[in-house]
């Protein structure tokens, strides 16, 4: 029965989610698109990455590229986690599709800077580097973010932020300095 009644929950909370992603998508196609918001957001989505094509130390994109995936599968992770808790949340969407999921910070923001904090000064201690990143980030990034409402931190205080950017950039660092590229048509 318990088993049951279960399905029955989660029919319904599946229905709850398909409800509320309907009212964002209608808030992006009705109220966001083609504002200047929006465009900024697309333009936070795409100039980073022509950026860093121009600019990034080209001989360790590989591994400069490892580290922003992992840069974008955690700070999603992080995200759809914090979100479904109602630890804070974006109310300017860019997407009427997966609205959550097209954000610049995930796949464009985040990602490029923690690229390019890695490649600047490569001896440089990277616990100074990823402090300067994560500050940077959290102090005076997602305050940017919360003055044009791009970001509600609801009670979340910048210093988890901090915490949370020095993790991605951690994690980031530790997967660019992996040993062990060999081309596969080699072996």
């Amino acid at each position: 029965m318990a088993f049951t009644e279960g399905i029955k929950q989660s029919k319904e909370g599946i229905q709850l989610i398909i409800e509320a992603n309907n009212i964002m998508s209608e808030a992006v196609v009705n109220h966001f698109l083609f504002t200047w918001q929006w465009w900024f957001g697309i333009g936070l989505f795409i100039v980073p990455w022509i950026i860093w094509l121009l600019f990034r130390k080209k001989e360790s994109s590989g591994r400069l590229l490892l580290g922003g995936l992992t840069t974008i599968i955690l700070s999603l992770i992080i995200d759809l986690i914090a979100v479904s808790l109602g630890l804070w949340s974006y109310p300017m969407e860019f997407s009427p599709v997966a609205p959550l999921l097209l954000l610049p910070y995930h796949f464009s923001l985040v990602p490029v800077a923690v690229m390019f904090a890695i490649q600047i000064k490569p001896k440089a201690n990277s616990l100074l580097k990823g402090a300067i990143l994560a500050a940077l980030s959290a102090f005076v990034g997602m305050k940017f973010f919360v003055l044009i409402h791009f970001y509600d931190p609801k009670n979340w205080l910048s210093i988890y932020d901090f915490c949370i950017y020095l993790f991605l950039f951690y994690v980031a660092f530790w997967f660019s300095k992996i040993r062990g590229y060999e081309s596969i048509s080699e072996q």
